[in-house]
């Protein structure tokens, strides 16, 4: 079975500082993902600099494949020297995920992994070695698919201290409430920002220090289908319809009445139309029908869908208002939570056939429209690293 590695991060600077001192690399080989957690001494510019050089340095040696005692020797002579401690220093930590499934975790004085197997906190098996007089922790396993990766900066276990708790988040409190979050959460991004948000919480909104939260996820490679528009030529409707529902094991989704109708006229099933739970009046209801996953309407529907993809690439605006956003049971929170937390490939069908509905200059945004929006959908899933291709009819 073929994996899927989801990163992601959030961040919080320190209370009136500018920069974080904490800095994440996200990188990809030919056969490995890696993710980087660097946290420069001190706080602001000086940290900035320290977490990024460090980090830049360990992901351009990591992807050449220069051995671990190199990269840890290069920061060392590479970094200036703090006056006050007398030395060269970042706190790191580096995961790298392989497409086999074997993995390989490193860290130097950063707080560590909390991994996450089956709902259980587990414990890797520790080695260490001592480089240039440093100890290096370092970790070989396996991973397997619902597995969760969380590393953290210093600020995440200092949470609260000297304001809500005595001695701060330590780490075990860290971890069960990763593992508490883990029950109830898909993406890397979801689970980094509960934990982050749970950090502010506890500094009470101004961060005492730098906060990183990066997880790491392993997941299973999901394909969804999805149909939009009826084709340019009637005839070609079943065969658009054919190639649609090919995959046995692709999600399926259908977007537009029309092209609902033609899906349930060709496979001989009925539509109906779901008008239970949470109505919502900015987006029409979704309909059901047999051997289809999802159905919603068309241009309005992707439209929203469109605004949450693009939403959740702005790092400082995902947040758990955003999650609790993505659960709502209307069609556009589902295709979009779909798309974020599940798919990895998706393969659009659109047809052609201008609706002229859709040319109506009093809705909210701008036509041009369907085939705007498809546009619009892949390039964003495409920055996500989702993999898209488009079949038009």
């Amino acid at each position: 079975m073929e994996i899927k590695v989801d990163m992601a991060y959030k961040s919080l600077n320190q209370h009136e500082e500018e920069l974080c001192g904490d800095k994440v690399e996200i990188l990809h080989t030919d056969n490995s993902h890696i993710l980087i957690l660097a946290d420069g001494m001190g706080s602001g510019v000086k940290a900035n600099i320290l977490a990024t050089m460090t980090s830049k340095i360990l992901g351009t040696m990591f992807l050449r494949g220069i051995p671990l005692e190199e990269c840890v020797e290069t920061i060392a002579e590479t970094l200036p020297i703090c006056r006050v401690r007398q030395m060269a220093y970042a706190t790191f930590s580096i995961l790298q995920v392989y497409d086999d499934g074997t993995a390989y975790l490193v860290e130097f004085d950063n707080p560590g992994c909390i991994f996450i197997r089956d709902g259980e906190i587990m414990k890797i098996p520790e080695q260490f070695r001592m480089i240039d007089n440093r100890r290096i922790n370092e970790y070989h396993f396996k991973v397997k698919l619902g597995d969760a990766f969380v590393l953290i900066s210093d600020g995440a276990i200092n949470a609260g201290v000297g304001e809500l708790l005595n001695f701060g988040w330590n780490w075990d409190s860290v971890a069960k409430y990763a593992q508490r979050e883990y029950k109830k959460t898909i993406s890397a991004m979801h689970l980094a920002a509960a934990i982050s948000q749970a950090c502010d919480d506890l500094y009470q909104y101004r961060p005492g220090d730098d906060t990183t939260v990066a997880v790491l996820r392993i997941g299973e490679k999901k394909l969804v289908n999805l149909m939009t528009g009826p084709a340019q030529c009637q005839e070609d409707d079943e065969g658009m319809v054919t190639d649609f529902m090919a995959d046995e094991n692709a999600v399926k989704v259908v977007c537009g009445g029309t092209s609902a109708n033609i899906v349930a006229r060709v496979l001989e099933k009925e539509i109906n139309v779901a008008f239970t739970g949470e109505i919502d009046p900015n987006i029409p209801p979704t309909a059901s029908i047999e051997g289809i996953d999802l159905v919603t309407e068309g241009v309005v529907t992707m439209n929203r869908v469109l605004k949450l993809l693009e939403q959740y690439t702005r790092d400082d605006e995902i947040d758990e208002a955003f999650f609790i956003e993505l659960d709502k049971p209307n069609g556009a929170s589902m295709l979009a939570k779909l798309l974020i937390e599940q798919c990895t490939d998706l393969h659009l069908f659109v047809g052609k056939a201008v609706n002229a509905a859709y040319q109506n200059t009093e809705l909210p945004f701008q036509l041009g429209v369907r085939q705007k929006l498809v546009d619009q959908i892949e390039d964003v899933l495409k920055r996500l690293g989702k993999g898209v291709s488009v079949r038009y009819y």
